[in-house]
């Protein structure tokens, strides 16, 4: 078996290793919240997540392939610097998806019914119980496909093939396993940006802690506001009704400028890298002449 497998080519092996990470962790959650009441459900969960994350970051698990499943889930420890930088690209990242969701469906009408469909059961429930479930099923959702697709799909194949080639095949792989959901269609090209974004961020930090913080955060906000009426919902008309607003400009300016800033912090880090590995290579020139 272990023979057949390592003649696989490395990108199927990639994206197969990657969904079924992903789906593992999304899996347990499902029985969990078919099997025990919610919202105590989230409690067992907890402890499951924590479990999935020190098997899939290396910690647990048979020693043999703990490096690599350690490198596989960018386990490294992350300076102040790259912190900083991280995690205000993995927030300008929420904000650039919401922007671009707010635009779209100011052009187009938004498909409430569509959007909803999956998640009539959070509405069904009180808001009590409702919004732990909703934020329980971010943060799920945020660490398993994080660990899933921009750690075992992408880091593979961006070491072979490089990153460029290592965030698209994972963006195009993402993307279509959202088809699965009622929603995902008039949405496809927004899923895949949002993955390349994310991808962009883990191989810059070289972690998935800020992409998880970051996607945890977004579902938070998907889950409430577009797929479920637990905040509200959406209900604005589109521009070919009221005209250009103010709305509408405000939301343009900000998803412009939140572009502009998250690539600037990722150039940020990149500038940092050169200096650290330009600091390095000095550092070894003054020993070898020392």
């Amino acid at each position: 078996m272990v023979m057949f497998w390592s003649h696989v080519p490395l990108i199927v092996r990639a994206v197969l290793t990657g969904f079924v990470v992903s789906s593992i962790g999304i899996a347990i959650w499902s029985l969990m919240l078919s099997g025990i009441v919610a919202p105590w459900s989230i409690l067992p969960m907890i402890v499951a997540l924590w479990a999935y994350l020190k098997f899939f970051g290396g910690s647990w698990g048979p020693k043999k392939q703990r490096e690599v499943r350690k490198t596989r889930f960018r386990a490294i420890k992350l300076s102040p610097f790259v912190w900083k930088w991280g995690i205000t690209a993995a927030f300008l990242f929420v904000i650039i998806v919401q922007a671009s969701f707010v635009i779209t469906f100011r052009i187009i009408d938004f498909p409430a019914e569509k959007f909803t469909a999956d998640y009539k059961t959070l509405e069904n429930m009180p808001l009590w119980v409702a919004w732990p479930v909703l934020i329980m099923s971010s943060i799920v959702a945020g660490v398993c496909e994080e660990t899933g697709f921009r750690g075992y799909l992408q880091v593979p194949i961006e070491k072979k093939y490089g990153p460029s080639m290592g965030i698209i095949i994972t963006s195009v792989i993402f993307m279509l396993i959202h088809l699965s959901h009622s929603w995902a269609s008039p949405i496809l090209p927004h899923i895949f940006f949002a993955s390349v974004l994310l991808g962009i961020l883990a191989y810059k930090t070289g972690s998935l802690i800020p992409g998880i913080i970051g996607h945890s955060i977004l579902d938070i906000f998907d889950y409430s506001v577009w797929w479920s009426d637990i905040s509200g919902g959406f209900h604005k008309q589109t521009i070919f009704k009221t005209g250009i607003d103010i709305h509408f400009i405000i939301w343009c300016l900000i998803f412009i400028l939140a572009v502009f800033v998250f690539f600037r912090s990722m150039g940020r880090l990149k500038k940092r890298e050169l200096q650290l590995a330009n600091m390095k290579r000095q550092t070894s020139i003054k020993n070898i002449y020392s």
